[in-house]
């Protein structure tokens, strides 16, 4: 804040008729910058280190439906990507006048980059992010839109409000639902066309399954008039369009037009599955987010110890395996017909523990000359209960110092490098998740998410994340 004092007239004593007058400050003139210089200044406008945990939200929604990534998974990563840079880089655009005051070396503030240009980049962006959602299909725009929606009123509305944090772990998680949605509609496309392939081959290797046409009404009159037709392009008589339903009939089974019909049910449902996993993940956005808030002027340790036991009830719901309806139809059955109650998260991880000392303990023999050692055989190891403990461990690992830190001190440095902490472990939580699903394909998805983190930590290096 700048101030300007008036000389006081002549005669009246020195204070008396001066004027105070405060002034916002202003930006700067945008200065002729280079090439490198100008690239620098828009990857901390946004924030590029933190583009790397946006992958991860369609990967885990991917998981999140039992489906391996797909092409349209790709188009649920591009829009993602657009749609979270458009709100960092509205975010500066909308704080340029707090950031003036509290941090003056931001792009905006500093003058290396005009507010007009960021606004207009937050709008290409947004354009392009929905875009890219139009493309992976209908139900991924239909979350796409939202997700937009939610991006633009937090920055412009809700930041600074009670309701801020829950606006951002909205966003986040909405943008987990949009991988579960484009993932879950090519899907269904694949299985319409996969049906309609399987009902070809039986028709042309089954000659049986062609009878059933002769049962449809219409349908062996329409086609003889069809094929009449086409013989003799002179004739008057033509295809009549009763003989049409007969056609369509014959030549798509009702199977597959109820797939057609079912298809929007089909990805709701998909997106249904995916919640709880969207509703973990913007847990972890939520609290990190209520940390943030006070990382410019520090504040009240509540913040950063209950993201310490947010963090802690995470991690110890990722360990678990997830439940889906399959399973729980199998364990009551399994349960009724031994008697055996479920375990606790306490006896898997000691059947875990178990395995992995019991696999320790009796090694592969060197020779096939010697006969197996003694005593009851080494259990197997659950390599997805192993992947999903050592992912919770490095997500418990990247925050649990940080947040303490800063719940016992909670000022600025602290307090930002706690927030910092949080926005690198969205990396591990997103790879937990996935490998959480126990499908065939979540360990290559969560491995694949993991390999993000340390490009995320080598361009931290050079680019502030927050």
């Amino acid at each position: 804040m700048r101030a300007s004092r008036a000389a006081a007239p002549e005669g009246l004593p020195q204070g008396v008729g001066e004027t105070t007058t405060t002034t916002t400050p202003l930006l700067k003139q945008p200065p002729t910058l280079t090439g490198r210089a100008n690239a620098r200044a828009w990857a901390e406008l946004l924030r590029l280190p933190a583009l790397f945990t946006v992958p991860g939200d369609a990967l885990a929604g991917a998981a999140a439906v039992s489906a391996r990534p797909t092409s349209r998974t790709l188009l649920a990563i591009a829009s993602s990507l657009c749609l979270y840079e458009a709100g960092m880089a509205l975010n500066d655009w909308a704080d340029r006048d707090v950031d003036a005051v509290e941090r003056p070396h931001r792009p905006l503030p500093s003058g290396r980059i005009r507010p007009a240009a960021a606004l207009g980049a937050a709008c290409a962006l947004t354009g392009a992010g929905l875009s890219l959602a139009a493309y992976a299909g209908r139900p991924a725009l239909t979350v796409a839109v939202p997700l937009a929606a939610t991006v633009w009123a937090y920055d412009l509305a809700l930041k600074n409000t009670p309701a801020g944090p829950l606006a951002m772990a909205t966003a986040r998680g909405l943008d987990l639902l949009l991988g579960a949605a484009a993932t879950a509609g090519a899907g269904a496309v694949g299985r319409k066309v996969g049906a309609r392939r399987a009902w070809g081959t039986a028709v042309a290797d089954e000659p049986r399954v062609a009878l059933g046409v002769a049962a449809v009404p219409g349908a062996v009159d329409g086609i003889r008039r069809t094929l009449t037709s086409v013989a003799h392009p002179g004739a008057d008589r033509a295809p009549q369009p009763a003989a049409l339903p007969g056609i369509r009939r014959a030549l798509l089974p009702t199977s597959l037009l109820g797939d057609r019909q079912a298809f929007p049910s089909a990805a709701l449902h998909s997106i249904r599955q995916a919640l709880p996993t969207a509703a973990l993940l913007g847990a972890h956005t939520l609290a990190v987010t209520t940390v943030s808030r006070s990382e410019a002027q520090g504040g009240s340790p509540l913040a950063p110890f209950a993201a310490l036991a947010a963090t802690a009830a995470l991690t110890r719901t990722v360990i678990r395996r997830r439940s889906r309806p399959t399973d729980a139809i199998d364990g009551s059955r399994s349960r009724r017909r031994t008697g055996a109650h479920r375990p606790t998260d306490l006896a898997d991880l000691a059947d875990l523990g178990a395995a992995v000392m019991s696999r320790l303990s009796h090694p592969p023999r060197q020779t096939g000359d010697h006969l197996p050692p003694p005593g009851p055989s080494p259990e197997p190891l659950d390599t997805h209960a192993a992947l999903r403990l050592a992912l919770a461990a490095a997500y418990a690992a990247t925050t649990a110092r940080p947040y303490l830190h800063a719940t016992l001190n909670p000022s600025p440095p602290l307090t930002q490098r706690a927030v910092t902490a949080g926005i690198r472990a969205t990396i591990p939580l997103q790879a937990a998740l996935a490998a959480r699903s126990g499908t065939k394909g979540a360990t290559v998805t969560a491995l694949l998410t993991t390999a993000l983190a340390p490009l995320a930590g080598r361009l931290a290096r050079k680019v502030s994340v927050t």
